[in-house]
């Protein structure tokens, strides 16, 4: 399957030749999709993921992002190999439906363990690398929660809104050593946390799957769900050095919902 944009004349664009670039939760959904394209246009990619995978073009490291020492040993163990980290897509995350009253406390630590300290682990790790070699690019896996609340998502949207503010803050920090930090924030994708979250819905509100994803659907003003793709195309372009005097952003992909 062709993952890159053709180019005139057939070229094909290779932003990250020779690039190592860490790609958490890259097993599946829009990590995957990413890590493939990446793949393709020349970089060294790693997958940090607790899922095991196959992919083509990926260098898997067993990772829960949620355990500092985890995190530290496949930071180290990647620095060691190649002597550098150009960039890191922040991407796994974890979703859970429901209000605060029917949110376990035990269901609150795993959504913030994984979304908001597993991004904060990978950052305390991966910072003081690229600070060393004075250059770099970091993408946060935000949302349109970054942005707007939704019913039944208490504590996922709780987690969005941190890591938005984490990556402005973040980008202010390290400005100074040519390393930007950037938050893409897509809407409805096609992926594993999406039918979970729909299967989720329908227990507690007797809906159907399938009218629960035609009411998805509908929400976007592009009247359909993004594909990982869709998501992973300007992924890459956040992390590529095309967007060289952009830092500190939160980027919208979402069909239009958060403009409404």
């Amino acid at each position: 399957m062709t993952i890159l944009e053709p180019f005139p004349m057939g070229w094909v664009v290779m932003r990250f030749q020779h690039k190592v670039v860490i790609v958490s939760g890259g097993t599946s959904g829009i990590g995957l999709a990413t890590g493939q394209r990446l793949s393709g246009e020349g970089a060294r990619v790693y997958n940090l993921d607790i899922v095991d995978s196959e992919a083509v073009g990926s260098r898997f490291i067993h990772c829960d992002v949620s355990s500092f020492d985890q995190v530290q040993n496949a930071v180290q163990s990647i620095t060691a190999a190649e002597g550098k980290i150009d960039a890191l897509f922040a991407n796994a995350g974890i979703h859970k439906v429901g209000t605060i009253e029917d949110t376990t406390v035990e269901e609150m630590q795993r959504v913030i363990g994984v979304n908001c300290f597993g991004i904060f682990y990978l950052l305390k790790t991966v910072l003081p690398v690229m600070r060393k070699q004075q250059c770099g690019s970091v993408l946060l896996m935000g949302s349109d929660q970054s942005f707007v609340g939704k019913g039944s998502s208490a504590v996922y949207g709780m987690s969005k809104g941190a890591v938005a503010q984490l990556a402005k803050s973040t980008a202010i920090d390290y400005a100074p050593f040519n390393i930007r930090v950037n938050c893409i924030c897509p809407g409805t994708c096609e992926t594993g946390i999406l039918k979970n979250a729909v299967g989720e819905l329908n227990q507690l509100s007797g809906v159907s799957e399938t009218e629960t994803l035609n009411r998805l659907k509908t929400a976007q003003p592009m009247k359909r769900i993004a594909k990982p793709a869709e998501i992973a195309s300007l992924a890459c372009y956040l992390l590529s050095s095309e967007n060289s005097f952009m830092t500190g952003a939160l980027v919208p992909v979402d069909g239009g919902y958060t403009c409404q």
